[in-house]
């Protein structure tokens, strides 16, 4: 074949870490012609006599870029680029033909034995030189998006390693918030009380529970902190501290009496408390929708305090359901709030659910909420269950409303019969 026709007089090709060049011919002239041109240009060329021996150093040591010729005997430079392409190599290589075939039908057939690119002879240097940096081009670019790639895995690999601790802890924060619920179902004289708690996430804003007081009061709450996720159920945490169960002396819904022994509060009142302690005492953001109740096991009378919290709802032991309550304002939002006590009396039969709005609000696949009717609807079809079975009725039909099992929402609820 004929060498370069022409030399230009620029300077060096910007190689970069694109530098090795394979040049395979079977003249010793045309491939010393070739590689006189591209030493000048900053690559690092090593030369093959045929593609046996083209294909042996290539097994070696990969070139970044081939320049073969087409016609050689023995292996051809078709045969040579098909082998070239089944060798495994970590980086792309390269390969362009250099042939006097000219016809649409020949370059075809180059394409589908894996040629990158084409050389007419005799060979143009300046033309050289373009394929050749046009070849570099491309290997820079292929080979910078591998590192990137390269980069981008090692760092999804470090934040699946981040996220897996994270997880991990989650779950244990989940387990810490669920032992907050000490007992989910207890017997108080003739009145039973059982608590359902479910997180739409790994940890929830939402937090129901009960107290002893004395032999003639116990008393309930349910808590629903504004937002998901950690900070709400920190929140949380904080909040069942003030109503505990295991510390009387701390529990602000309980006033210790003159005999040493504890008594309730009024539920209005204590939320008043809360609420100023919240603003006062707490930096936070968040705010929080609460009833407290007090439950007198004589009489079956229940005073609460709806702050913001959905209107709980009495079912009867004849089937009747009512909505009771006056609404109020959330706990920790307006300093100085005042918040209304209500009264009603459970009769043997009846019984009293305070739940979420998670439950109210949830949503069926076309956008419409369950709503008080929605939920009164459920407890009317299942009136012959009680205690937990109802609670996990409750929440069977609430997937089945929804189409699915990951509701939006934390869940909770309070079940207080007599």
């Amino acid at each position: 074949m004929d060498g370069p026709t022409s030399e230009p007089s620029t300077g060096r090709i910007e190689v970069e870490h694109v530098r090795n060049v394979l040049v395979v011919d079977d003249s010793k002239l045309q491939r010393r012609i070739l590689s006189a041109s591209l030493a000048r240009w900053g690559f690092a060329v090593r030369e093959a006599a045929s593609g046996t021996e083209a294909l042996a150093q290539c097994r070696e040591t990969p070139p970044d870029i081939v320049l073969s010729d087409w016609m050689m005997p023995g292996m051809d430079g078709l045969e040579f680029c098909r082998a070239f392409r089944d060798i495994p190599r970590d980086q792309y290589g390269y390969f362009i033909l250099l042939t006097s075939k000219a016809e649409k039908e020949a370059v075809a057939r180059g394409l589908d034995c894996g040629a990158d690119d084409f050389l007419n002879k005799p060979v143009n240097s300046a033309e050289l030189r373009a394929r050749i940096n046009a070849g570099a081009r491309l290997l820079r670019a292929q080979r910078d998006l591998k590192e990137k790639n390269r980069l981008l895995s090692d760092t999804l690999d470090q934040l699946q390693t981040l996220y897996d601790a994270l997880d991990r802890d989650l779950i244990e924060a989940r387990k810490l918030q669920q032992s907050l619920l000490r007992d989910r179902q207890r017997v108080f004289g003739p009145a039973r009380v059982s608590l359902v708690l479910q997180s739409s996430g790994h940890v929830g804003g939402d937090l129901v529970g009960l107290y002893p007081i004395n032999e003639a009061h116990f008393g309930v709450f349910a808590i629903d902190v504004s937002g998901h996720g950690i900070s709400s159920a920190l929140m949380t945490a904080r909040l069942a501290g003030y109503l505990s169960s295991a510390a009387p002396e701390h529990n602000i819904a309980l006033r210790k009496t003159a005999d040493g022994h504890y008594a309730p509060r009024a539920p209005a009142q204590a939320v008043g408390i809360l609420n100023r302690m919240i603003l006062d005492e707490m930096a936070t953001e968040h705010y929080f929708t609460l009833l407290l109740a007090d439950v007198d096991i004589r009489d079956g009378t229940v005073r609460f305090a709806q702050a913001g919290h959905p209107h709980p709802l009495v079912q009867r032991r004849d089937g009747r359901i009512e909505a009771i309550g006056t609404g109020g304002l959330p706990v920790g939002l307006i300093p100085g709030a005042t918040f209304e006590q209500s009264q009603t009396t459970l009769r043997p039969g009846d019984r009293l659910l305070i739940q979420s709005d998670g439950i109210t609000e949830c949503a069926a696949p076309d956008g419409s909420l369950l709503n008080d009717e929605g939920l009164m609807d459920m407890l009317a079809g299942m009136q012959d269950l009680t205690g937990s079975d109802l609670l996990t009725g409750v929440l069977a039909r609430l997937n089945d409303y929804a189409g699915h099992t990951d509701l939006a929402d934390d869940i909770s609820a309070v079940l207080l019969e007599f």
